[in-house]
């Protein structure tokens, strides 16, 4: 009998249970993939999945933690008493008469803010504005600190050189030990608060070293890390006390940020690490205006620095009790060295620029070298105690730690898919190798810190007049409020002389006014892209200044 082709069974209905654990293997292929990309080198995924940014203000490394090593016994590069500076500009000699020298024995509150803009820090790195600003192999000498003081205010001049002993500072005094010091953390140019600022989220200030007024006011267009989060489906959070310095970002006013990610600090932060739902990247803005019942805790000068001392302490806290922190790293740092001594040179070799844009004149700085060395201090149950971080193994020869580090570092342990922000992240150390080194979390750290129990002698200058920072930040103010707008010599007039007080009172009601607007254009259907500008007509009010 012939034999035909043999016949084909009909195919079987799949059992329901089987297609149900198949849509789930290939719904979460994506995740799995993310997995595999931060795999690929045979290194474990990253135990850390929440990272909490605190940026303070204006201290240098050695000012805050110089005197670790001998008092503490960290291995870090801190001060040996040695270190000096020629107290004149005609001096010559080291001899004491002529030098003022280290010493242990910084005050919480100093007299006044030392110098810190472009050429200030000029002349401190290189003992003169005409060495720095001159031939790209000059070396930085790290003797001009007291002569740009005194050029600030004499009381300034042996304040810059005084550093901390580790029992003013509790709350830093119990962390180092106990979790990691980075001893070679610079800021990213030698420059004043916000262009620094600008680096930390998006590893550029766009040729910014001084505070552009305008730029500030309009936005920086630049991408940052927290689009890089938002591309991957992962979430961020400002908490901030006073108004958020991220919104000088002009991508993070558009709606998709503003009605969601800005969080009161003293109504949310707690809460959200309690009930253990703090995003992938939470930021922590401090108060910027010094009242009396509200301290500003950022550390500036001249404000006091056991303020933030407790709100590090409080950050801590917050986190060590969440049900979220054995996957919680913190990191703490200063946003620059505030004209503060400190005695490692700053890097002139082998820093990118970021996208080649050049600073304005008369400098028209290339971006090639780094800021002074700044303290900066990371908490987690990953890290081993008494972890002391100095020069980065990579990517390249000449890579150091800086604010760059921060999105470059954010890309690797979150595998995120985005590029990096600019040649400067790319560049930069990163240090998701402090998280390898244990199998599991600790369980030693400690639940609560040493209380700070200075307090200080004189009570805030809640009526003096503003500092530049806080001019700043009035001015964002009034341009997310729309008063930005009113030109008239009144209108300029009340904000150059606004008081402390005045000014708190007009920033917390502006910041307020434009994220709740924000929220009512979402609500009412605007596309996320969008902006608020609201009408200064409608928001301004008038505010009788007097004098302080």
């Amino acid at each position: 009998m012939a034999m035909g082709s043999p016949r084909r069974r009909a195919p079987r209905p799949m059992p329901l249970p089987l297609l149900l654990l198949l849509f789930f293997l290939v719904a979460g292929s994506g995740e799995a993939n993310a997995a595999v990309r931060g795999a690929d080198d045979g290194a474990r995924p990253s135990p850390i999945k929440n990272v909490v940014v605190l940026a303070l203000e204006n201290r240098s490394f050695d000012h805050m933690l110089g005197w670790t090593r001998r008092l503490l016994g960290l291995p870090v590069d801190g001060l040996t008493g040695a270190e000096c500076n020629p107290n004149s500009a005609n001096s010559t000699t080291t001899s004491s008469s002529s030098s003022i020298c280290v010493s242990a024995d910084a005050d919480l509150v100093v007299p006044d803010d030392p110098g810190h803009s472009f050429e200030d820090v000029l002349e401190q790195v290189f003992g003169n504005i005409s060495s720095g600003a001159g031939a790209a192999a000059a070396q930085p000498s790290m003797s001009g600190f007291v002569r740009s003081a005194l050029s600030v205010n004499a009381l300034l001049s042996s304040a810059v050189m005084r550093a901390f002993r580790p029992s003013l500072l509790p709350t830093f005094s119990a962390l180092a030990p106990a979790f990691a010091v980075f001893d070679r953390w610079f800021s990213s140019i030698p420059g004043p608060t916000q262009p620094n600022r600008l680096f930390l989220y998006s590893a550029t200030s766009r040729g910014a070293v001084a505070h552009d007024k305008l730029d500030l006011l309009l936005g920086y267009p630049q991408r940052t890390i927290f689009d890089s989060l938002a591309a991957d489906g992962r979430g961020f959070g400002v908490y901030f006390k006073t108004i958020p310095t991220v919104l000088f970002y002009r991508r993070l006013r558009a709606l998709r940020y503003a009605a969601r990610s800005f969080h009161r600090y003293d109504a949310a932060f707690r809460d959200h690490a309690r009930r253990g739902v703090l995003p992938a990247l939470s930021v922590i803005e401090p108060r910027y205006f010094d009242l009396t019942g509200t301290p500003a805790d950022d550390d500036h000068p001249a404000h006091d620095v056991a303020n933030g001392q407790r709100l590090v302490k409080d950050v801590y806290e917050a986190l060590r009790a969440s049900p979220q922190w054995n996957q919680t790293l913190l990191i703490v740092t200063y946003d620059e060295h505030g004209g503060f001594y400190d005695h490692v040179s700053t890097p002139t070799a082998g820093v990118p620029s970021p996208d080649g844009i050049r600073g304005p004149p008369p400098f028209f700085f290339k971006f090639d070298r780094l800021g002074v060395r700044v303290p900066t201090i990371m908490v987690s149950p990953w890290i081993k105690k008494g972890t002391v971080v100095g020069r980065p193994a990579g990517p390249t020869d000449t890579s150091e730690f800086e604010h760059s580090s921060i999105p470059a570092t954010l890309k690797k342990i979150f595998n995120l898919s985005s590029d990096f922000l600019t040649k400067r992240d790319a560049w930069a150390g990163t240090f998701e190798h402090i998280f390898t080194e244990l199998d599991q979390p600790r369980t030693d750290c400690p639940e609560t810190l040493p209380e700070v129990p200075f307090e200080r002698p004189t009570p805030p200058n809640e009526h003096g007049w503003l500092s530049d920072f806080q001019r700043e930040l009035v001015e964002l103010a009034s341009f997310l409020n729309g008063d930005y707008m009113l030109t008239s010599l009144a209108q300029e007039t009340r904000r150059k002389k606004m008081t402390v007080k005045q000014a708190d009172a007009y920033v917390r009601r502006a910041i307020t006014g434009f994220l709740q607007a924000s929220k009512q254009a979402v609500r009412l259907g605007a596309n996320e892209s969008a902006i608020v500008t609201m009408r200064s007509s409608l928001t301004s009010k008038t505010t009788t200044s007097s004098s302080p």
